[in-house]
């Protein structure tokens, strides 16, 4: 076994994150032969196999799994590395970042604080949108999206993955049994979203009380003992009260975020400081 280089664990990364070799291709800007001539690379020194080779795709062994963590370490002390030698401090400007409206209410803003005293010098303008932004526009510098994009000259990253879960207050739970329940949700503006479909079948003909296309709505209107909502479990997890979880029907529905910028944008190093504090934001959070 021989020290990797550094490029190589890039490239691995890369390539677990995009799930294919040409998405992997697209995110590093290079053709898809560096990337699988980079993973042969890595395998090599590490004298490990990494991906298993599939007609329709590439998957991780074991040893690959178990190396993940490692490298994404790996990557994390490197960005703070390069944050620290170009000095945080020094950084300036206006930097948007793009996500869903509650998201960005209820995820994000709680816990921006340590990232905005690390970077005294950036304003982050914290827009929640419904709808995609235009990044290729400059529409946004930074977007999280649930929808993973596949257009060109974009860098593309998975975040996280958003469970659900059915909720009601429990002063509605003690009052009703589940087949007096009504249900609070999206209209037909969001009525594709798999959460939505899945109420769809466990309402199996219930009413519904109340829709809205914001999901803090829903929320509020769950907590004020409307109706049975499926919601985040980031928005049970605020500890604000009043919620109490359904555990039966489980919902099954897990949807990634994905963190995306503009190949060019992201070499700018105001959003590439923003882009990591939120990275390091998603993993902290994922460790707690």
């Amino acid at each position: 076994m021989s020290q990797p280089d550094w490029d190589h664990l890039r490239y691995f990364l890369a390539l677990h994150d995009a799930g294919t070799l040409s998405g992997a291709a697209r995110a590093a800007g290079v053709e898809h032969t560096t990337v699988a001539r980079r993973i042969d690379a890595l395998e090599t020194a590490l004298a490990v196999k990494l991906f298993d080779r599939f007609p329709r795709g590439w998957s991780l062994t074991a040893a690959g799994k178990a190396l993940v963590p490692h490298a994404r370490k790996m990557e994390e002390n490197l960005h703070g590395l390069m944050r620290a030698a170009s000095g945080s401090a020094a950084l300036s400007g206006k930097v948007r970042v793009s996500a869903p409206p509650a998201l960005s209410a209820y995820l994000l803003a709680p816990r921006l604080k340590t990232a905005l005293l690390r970077l005294p010098g950036i304003e982050l303008d914290l827009r929640g949108e419904a709808r995609e932004t235009d990044l290729m526009r400059r529409e946004s510098d930074i977007a999280l999206r649930f929808k993973r994009p596949d257009a060109p000259g974009l860098a593309v990253r998975a975040l996280t993955t958003i469970a659900y879960g059915l909720y009601a207050s429990p002063d509605y739970l003690a009052a009703r049994a589940p087949e007096q329940w009504e249900f609070v949700g999206y209209d037909e503006l969001m009525q594709e979203t798999p959460q939505q479909q899945w109420l769809e079948k466990v309402r199996d003909g219930r009413r519904y009380c109340l829709r809205s296309n914001d999901l803090g709505a829903l929320y509020q209107a769950a907590l004020g003992g409307c109706g049975v909502a499926v919601l985040p479990e980031y928005l049970f997890d605020l500890r604000r009260g009043g919620l109490a979880p359904i555990d039966t029907p489980a919902c099954p529905v897990k949807r990634k975020l994905w963190i995306v910028m503009h190949e060019d944008v992201r070499r700018a190093a105001q959003v590439r400081a923003v882009a990591d504090e939120l990275i390091a934001l998603f993993t902290s959070a994922g460790r707690s």
